[in-house]
């Protein structure tokens, strides 16, 4: 079907089947999927996949994915991003948990679940030079996997929108000015509440602190209906924007696609 003659809903659909919400990536039913806008904590956790392993990289990362969310149902979902237009093969886990306490129920699922253990430890691919074969840790370029713990504002609202369904979510953090603290998070705060009022329906924003890293770093996850909205979205930001109150240099904002299989030419691994 052409888009030159499709109506606005069909182009919409169209773009929804192109590039399918994370939801898509589990088969949770949606009262017991944990996501941005319901979690107690979520944990963005980043790595650099090697270009030669692109594929299994993300097999690895789906996998992974996928066996937390069947045995962690209630406690704890994991979705698996793309870096929209940054690093290639820079792969993104948005982990949300119940609450702080989920992480012992993580930690005893490396311990105890057998098949998880085994997907962790499992060979993946040959090494170069000597032919010897390697697990996940081969995948990602050293040093590169990082993650940032991030708690939500006690007087969150929550939104139609959010990790689990948006087609978009822009990780969007800045630094608040020493001395400007109440007046960060306040500025922070109205900057959130116009996105959701005026974007209602095609946008929404929820706020977080940075758990155990910058404690003057303020974040927002704001997740798009679709990439069509981002360039209204953006004038707004900047419109909200309150000079000196945020550190020059500090703004920062990446775009995360939900993974799904044949994006950027990358295959789901054949049964065997």
């Amino acid at each position: 079907m052409s888009t030159s003659n499709a109506s606005p809903a069909e182009n919409e659909e169209r773009r929804a089947q192109i590039v399918p919400p994370a939801a898509h990536q589990t088969e949770i039913d949606a009262t017991g999927l944990l996501h941005s806008q319901n979690a107690g904590v979520v944990v963005q956790k980043v790595g650099q996949l090697k270009s030669e392993f692109r594929n299994e990289g993300r097999m690895f990362a789906r996998e992974v994915a996928k066996h937390v969310n069947a045995q962690q149902t209630g406690k704890a979902t994991a979705f698996v991003y793309e870096e929209s237009f940054g690093y290639e093969d820079r792969i993104h886990f948005l982990i949300h948990l119940k609450s702080l306490d989920t992480y012992y129920d993580m930690v005893e699922m490396g311990d105890r679940d057998r098949a998880f253990r085994e997907s962790i430890a499992k060979e993946r691919v040959q090494a170069e030079g000597d032919g010897s074969a390697g697990a996940w840790d081969r995948l990602f370029v050293d040093g590169s996997v990082r993650s940032n713990v991030l708690l939500p504002w006690a007087d969150r609202a929550e939104e139609p929108l959010n990790s689990a369904n948006a087609g978009i979510v822009l990780l969007r953090s800045a630094r608040i000015g020493h001395g400007f603290l109440a007046e960060g998070r306040e500025a922070a705060t109205e900057i959130a509440q116009a996105v959701n009022k005026r974007f209602a329906g095609e946008a929404s924003a929820a706020l977080f602190d940075e758990a155990f890293g910058d404690a003057d770093r303020v974040h927002w996850l704001l997740h798009l209906k679709d990439l069509t909205v981002y360039g209204r979205l953006r004038e707004a930001l900047t419109a909200e924007a309150r000079p000196g109150t945020f550190v020059d240099g500090t703004l920062t904002e990446t775009a995360l696609t939900p993974h799904h299989w044949g994006l950027y030419a990358t295959r789901q691994q054949q049964s065997r």
